[in-house]
């Protein structure tokens, strides 16, 4: 099955998380034919020159041809470009499987730090995502993981239920 990972690409840290999930996936699911933008030198060796419009239709591409989406939605705010590829695959009505990794999703039974949310507005002790791409997610039949562990299981169940 084709799959495809959506994430930032150009910090260090991104870099190694996608490399990581990529591994992790190859390793767990043999028959997985997986793109990583970052991988694609045509478009992102940035020593070279690629357009917006060859890179817009080289991930387009790979997109269209995907059997599902993997989608990193960890940082201040989901990455832009991964915002725009969760929105284009939804379109396919094929499912999404997003990590969101972030550590302020622990503790939300903690009734002092609901107390305080409630209390005072700026005490949010907790995180926020985008609703309508948060929904776009869950309207699929993807999931959103907090482990890559659990993210490689989420998409190794599903590729396992297609072949039966």
């Amino acid at each position: 099955m084709k799959g495809y990972l959506a994430n930032g690409l150009f910090g260090l840290g991104d870099r190694l998380l996608n490399s990581l999930i990529a591994s992790e996936l190859r390793k767990e699911i043999e028959e997985i034919d997986l793109y990583l933008p970052q991988e694609n030198n045509e478009i992102n060796d940035k020593s070279s020159y690629a357009d917006s419009i060859a890179i817009a239709k080289a991930d387009m591409d790979k997109l269209i041809e995907s059997d599902f989406l993997i989608a990193v939605i960890d940082g201040v705010e989901i990455d832009s470009g991964v915002a725009a590829e969760i929105g284009a695959f939804y379109m396919t009505g094929k499912p999404i499987f997003a990590l969101y990794t972030d550590i302020r999703q622990q503790g939300r039974d903690n009734k002092k730090k609901i107390e305080a949310l409630i209390k005072d507005g700026t005490e949010n002790q907790f995180m926020y995502r985008n609703l309508f791409v948060i929904g776009l997610i869950k309207l699929t039949e993807g999931n959103i993981y907090a482990t890559v562990d659990e993210l490689v299981g989420g998409v190794k169940e599903y590729i396992d239920k297609k072949k039966k």
